[in-house]
């Protein structure tokens, strides 16, 4: 794939608002030739790629900012165009100043995205690890990190490209067949075809469930703290989270709306959510507040069912705990206010999944944290080698290739011709190649693009 770009775009590639240093990126054929119209140093044009270079940026003569500029010669760059950073002050009045006489030298302003298509389009990655770049600039904890470093270095991109391989061998021995179809031969092992299709569809499964995980790596744990009024939900919320975020009262009812932040527990984030208490009650605005903690429970990954260890006897909990089973999410039962009645625990012995804290006193809060990962520590975070799927579109084109793969196996089984063989493997292929861009479409690039930032 060659996509030769006639413009040259600009934006802003830092974050917008001031800041010690604010970066520029123009890419295009006369990114380097506009720069150097304006730059007051060497002469950019004579300049070997890769490359630093202190001047200044002018307006004509008047001085706008000294800048140290970075060039990368077309076709070693992230475009694969010619590219040029330019480091200035983060003043946004200097970032304006110099993007207005960069657009006046010739540039356009970048779209969404648009840095990271002309990479696409230019070959310099395919389209799953063109994604992973905008999930690698949202990561904001360890895991989801490494999960897009992963697929933007290519590790999911050539899992589908082996599946693809393999199948395109059977698909043009079928389409052979074609060319020989009076004489009725076959050069496609059936058998082989099968087997084949088999560990494929052993793999896809293996992929599609890794979703559900790498959704809550990509999102965070929705985790959702529940319990009677007083029970302490907005102390735990609190120490959880390190900061003093719900308002912590001896009447009950206070928190009547849900309170969420997020924090990262060895390197998993955690939505966590406290809600309001759940009781029976005539004030309508905490009745609504209780629905809401019922909805909020039903949108869980995690479930904290908070209780007071004093004033809970083992059956109302077994009640509470049957009750909240029915939303079928996993539940951890945690005992608070330990510290006023530590043999109390005693009597819940029998319950699985329970943890004795004490949220005013911060006891046995690590332990708490532990059980926590211990509800999402899977077999595919403790394995750095496997592939797990975080993107939503990558599901919809692994499904249609799995329903394809079923119909090839059908077809096999009923000894169809040929010919409808062949279409369904090109179907299967056609999957997998929405995934990494081999298929694609203008409004499919148009629809994933728009979602990056402006400058990537």
């Amino acid at each position: 794939m060659n996509f030769l770009s006639q413009d040259t775009i600009v934006a802003l590639a830092t974050a917008q608002g001031p800041g010690a240093i604010a970066v520029i990126r123009l890419s295009g054929p006369e990114a380097i030739s506009i720069t150097n119209k304006v730059f007051r140093g060497k002469n950019l044009e004579q300049q070997a790629s890769h490359t630093l270079h202190f001047g200044t940026i002018r307006d004509c003569e008047r001085l706008i900012d000294e800048v140290l500029v970075s060039l990368f010669v077309a076709p070693h760059s992230y475009t694969k165009e010619n590219v040029v950073e330019i480091s200035c002050h983060g003043s946004e009045y200097i970032v304006a100043e110099i993007i207005k006489i960069l657009l006046r030298e010739g540039a356009r302003l970048a779209e969404a995205g648009e840095f990271t298509k002309r990479a696409f389009l230019n070959g310099q990655m395919d389209l799953a690890q063109a994604e992973a770049v905008a999930d690698l600039i949202s990561s904001n904890s360890r895991i989801s990190h490494e999960v897009a470093m992963k697929q933007m270095r290519g590790g999911f991109s050539a899992e589908i490209k082996n599946l693809r391989a393999q199948l395109v061998h059977f698909a043009s021995m079928i389409e052979l067949e074609l060319d020989f179809a009076e004489e009725d031969v076959e050069f496609a092992d059936r058998t082989a075809l099968r087997n084949l299709i088999h560990e494929i569809q052993k793999l896809l499964r293996h992929l599609l469930q890794s979703f559900e995980l790498g959704n809550v790596l990509k999102n965070g744990v929705p985790t959702v703290i529940v319990g009677k009024p007083n029970a302490g939900k907005s102390t735990l919320l609190n120490v959880l989270l390190n900061e003093e975020k719900a308002i912590v009262s001896d009447i009950p009812g206070t928190t009547r709306d849900f309170i969420e932040d997020e924090v990262s527990i060895e390197g998993i984030r955690f939505r966590f959510i406290d809600t309001a208490g759940l009781r029976e009650t005539e004030d309508k605005v905490e009745a609504l507040g209780v629905e809401r903690t019922r909805q909020k429970v039903e949108e869980a990954a995690l479930v904290l069912y908070l209780f007071d260890v004093n004033t809970t006897s083992p059956e109302e909990l077994k009640a509470e705990v049957e009750d909240l089973k029915t939303a079928g999410k996993p539940v951890l039962l945690v005992a608070n206010k330990l510290d006023a009645a530590a043999d109390k625990l005693i009597d819940f012995g029998s319950f699985e999944n329970l943890i004795g804290i004490s949220a005013s006193r911060h006891q046995n809060i690590p332990e708490l944290k532990k059980a926590i990962l211990s509800q999402v520590k899977t077999a595919g975070l403790q394995d750095r080698s496997q592939t797990i799927v975080t993107n939503l579109r990558h599901v919809a084109s692994l499904e249609k290739t799995y329903a394809a793969l079923d119909d090839v196996l059908n077809g096999i089984a009923l000894g169809i011709s040929s010919e409808l063989v062949a279409s369904d493997i090109r179907r299967s292929l056609h999957a997998l190649g929405e995934i990494t861009g081999e298929i694609t479409t203008d409004d499919l690039l148009e629809n994933i693009f728009s979602k990056f930032c402006i400058g990537k």
